[in-house]
């Protein structure tokens, strides 16, 4: 799509656009969720402004759009993520805030037993047009159970789409994007990254779900990033230059379903690959996708797969540790470095 004049925004002011937008280009969009409203809509209290949730991406929309497509909830996220399942199902694209992906816990039955079955189980005539707009990642001091990246539980359950932007350009096309899916998507972004800045088109773009996107090209060895992890993937590939290593780098983007052709082409050309994620190791995104690698180009390998990502532990409480427990520049540094014997 051919785009219009950009310019800097913010993470957050990306994804707060594309709301915006697609609520005005379509009046079947609606959005709920803690406090996005802000209790703008009661205006008994005497409100006339709102604080746009926890991560201000919803701003300005109650007085836009009013409080019949701009819903407060109670703190019962498995009642209104089934809200908005029933309300897919009568036809509306409702966009549901999960404040944090760790909430998946007290709305599992809804997202696993009803989002991700119901058009299979009706044989395709019922479709689920759900976005599930949720957050991620440590280093923020919230918490073992705020804190945690486990966007890989919703690639497990099939039914379910899966994208993690990695800025605020495709923090906006991917968002467009799963608003317009007719199945249910979750949106999993990194906290970190939503004051990040970046040049983003004015006007109405899409980025397709189920690609990937290579943001260097490179012919020594292949990483692959997950959401922030792209850019720490990219320091690391300026550092990996000086030495004489010329680097790939993917940016996943969609999880599920996984662009295996990129990453299996690039992983031929390369034959090495190290997968960074944030997510811990155990049957992770980067298990998974080492897996693939090596079932699927093992006669390409020049070694073996090797992957990067947060220790099996819980997000430690202390400062000094959890600004260590996600994958570091360094960290794949000297993990290229050991591929290649140095």
């Amino acid at each position: 799509m051919t785009t219009k004049s950009t310019r800097e925004i913010r993470y957050s002011q990306a994804q707060a656009e594309a709301i915006r937008q697609e609520m005005e280009r379509d009046s079947s969009v609606i959005i709920m969720g803690e406090d996005i409203a802000g209790g703008a809509g009661r205006s008994h209290l005497g409100i006339i402004d709102a604080w746009g949730g926890a991560f201000r991406t919803t701003k300005g929309l109650i007085q836009k759009f009013g409080p019949g497509r701009v819903i407060d909830t109670p703190i019962s996220e498995a009642g209104y993520i089934g809200m908005g399942i029933g309300a897919a199902m009568a036809g509306l694209r409702p966009i549901v805030e999960l404040m944090f992906i760790d909430l998946l816990g007290v709305s599992m039955d809804q997202i696993v037993n009803n989002a991700a079955k119901i058009n299979y189980m009706f044989g395709g005539k019922v479709k689920l047009p759900l976005t599930i707009l949720t957050r991620f990642g440590a280093g923020s001091r919230s918490g073992a159970q705020h804190s945690q990246a486990f966007y890989s539980i919703f690639t497990h359950i099939p039914g379910l789409k899966v994208v993690a932007p990695s800025d605020p350009y495709t923090a906006k096309g991917l968002l467009i994007s799963a608003i317009r899916d007719d199945d249910p998507v979750v949106v999993a972004d990194n906290r970190r990254f939503l004051n990040i800045t970046g040049e983003v088109p004015e006007n109405i773009y899409t980025i397709p779900i189920g690609k990937s996107n290579i943001v260097k090209q490179g012919e020594d060895i292949t990483l692959i990033g997950v959401a922030a992890m792209t850019s720490i993937c990219m320091d690391a590939s300026s550092i990996l230059a000086k030495d004489g290593i010329n680097v790939e780098v993917i940016d996943l983007l969609s999880l599920s379903p996984l662009d295996e052709d990129t990453i299996l082409t690039s992983v031929k050309k390369t034959s090495r690959v190290i997968i960074v994620d944030e997510d811990t190791p155990r049957c992770g995104i980067a298990s998974d996708i080492a897996a693939l690698v090596a079932s699927e180009a093992f006669d390409y390998l020049d070694a073996p797969p090797k992957i990067v990502t947060a220790p099996h532990t819980p997000v430690p409480h202390s400062g000094a540790l959890e600004d260590i427990y996600a994958p570091t520049k360094e960290r794949i540094v000297s993990a290229v470095k050991s591929l290649f014997g140095i």
